[in-house]
């Protein structure tokens, strides 16, 4: 088997020299997946590597890969991923994937901080109340969208507006107001899982635009789609770009 220098190196980084049984069943396809996700793409998905760790399991945990999820959250805690940042991924998917999806990745995560000698539950990360979560939310979404959420409201007929209220006292009071995760990478975390999500393109520009205002360029979202492809697949790569070049031309 003739996997690349860089790849090689790279895996020894995130896996400690484990080796996976398909390197007895199907080396050839170790061969050719390692070296395009762990060699060939690097130089064109410019992210640091914490950054590019979770958005690769911001993507499994929205592509249903439990058993992918699991091998590559090893590897990320191998490189100072921290058990509080894995945690807020897997509750910020909550509100984009949802709860029956996102069930066995808690109970997989829980499962590897355990074996780790993480105590559970972990510090609090919560910074509303019951009183508080829709006002911060509101804030919240402003400031990362703008007006257009007033005028969601304002257009919204009187028996939906209750779903408006919900995106914010829940999405984003309960969930994105969070600490352990900034905003910027929060914001990445979400295009990251609506690209593996498929079929939400309206939703995907929408957060195209919410990553803009919070700093993540064109040339990120860039990387993001790039990194993604192997676990993700094509069509819905080309989608994210189709998307991405619409909203910034």
């Amino acid at each position: 088997m003739c996997i690349s220098e860089n790849a090689n190196k790279c895996l020894e980084e995130l896996f400690l020299n484990q080796r996976s049984p398909l390197n007895e069943t199907d080396p050839e396809l170790v061969e050719v997946f390692a070296n395009f996700a762990f060699d060939e793409i690097l130089p064109y998905a410019q992210l640091e590597e914490h950054t590019r760790m979770l958005v690769i399991l911001a993507a499994m945990i929205a592509s249903q890969a439990v058993s992918a999820y699991r091998t590559m959250l090893e590897g990320a805690l191998n490189v100072d991923v921290t058990a509080v940042e894995v945690k807020e991924l897997v509750y910020q998917a909550v509100p984009y994937v949802g709860m029956v999806k996102v069930l066995d990745f808690i109970d997989a995560t829980n499962e590897i901080l355990a074996r780790r000698g993480i105590p559970l539950p972990l510090p609090r990360q919560a910074t509303t109340t019951a009183e508080s979560r829709f006002e911060k939310g509101f804030a919240l979404q402003k400031s990362i969208f703008g007006e257009s959420i007033t005028q969601n409201y304002e257009k919204s007929p009187a028996e939906q507006v209750h779903i408006q209220r919900f995106l914010s006292a829940n999405c984003f009071g309960d969930y994105l107001t969070r600490k352990g995760l900034d905003l910027k990478t929060r914001e990445l975390l979400t295009f990251s899982m609506l690209l593996a999500l498929g079929g939400c393109e309206p939703q995907l520009k929408s957060h195209i635009r919410g990553n803009l205002n919070v700093g993540n360029e064109k040339k990120t979202l860039l990387s993001v789609i790039t990194q993604l492809i192997p676990y993700v697949g094509y069509p819905r790569a080309l989608n994210a770009l189709q998307c991405l070049n619409e909203v910034i031309p």
